[in-house]
């Protein structure tokens, strides 16, 4: 089955860094409750744009939903705040557990410092793509 044209140019990436975490991020997503993420500014200098759109893939890179960025900042990790937490979605909601779970996070992939600038972004879901066969 071929990709509908509407979507299929949009940029494509999964949450995480792994397979397992990909999906668990995803399914917070499609339930409604993850609508932020963030990643290291030194791993990309340009951010992301208000307004762009791009597709979710599970952790088989599989698209699954489309997205669009409604807020894009760039702060130090120290300074992520709790409303911010809450919107990524993940664990109990609280700053302590994003903190915990984003500074393991960053340790697995290029180290962490809580001066460290992060991209932190704050999306819509825009469509639920069909579940693949």
């Amino acid at each position: 089955m071929s990709e509908p044209s509407f979507w299929a140019a949009l940029p494509r990436s999964a949450f995480g860094d792994s397979p397992e975490l990909a999906d668990e991020l995803l399914n917070l997503i499609l339930a409604g409750r993850k609508r932020a993420t963030c990643w290291s500014a030194a791993a990309d200098a340009e951010g992301g744009q208000v307004g762009a759109q791009w597709v979710a893939e599970d952790g088989k890179g599989r698209p699954r939903a489309i997205l669009e960025t409604v807020e894009i900042r760039r702060i130090r990790f120290k300074e992520v705040d709790e409303d911010f937490a809450a919107a990524e979605g993940e664990g109990d909601l609280s700053l302590g557990y994003w903190r915990s779970a984003h500074q393991s996070y960053f340790e697995r992939n290029g180290g962490f410092d809580p001066e460290m600038l992060l991209w932190c972004e704050r999306f819509r879901l825009v469509s639920v793509l069909p579940e693949p066969d």
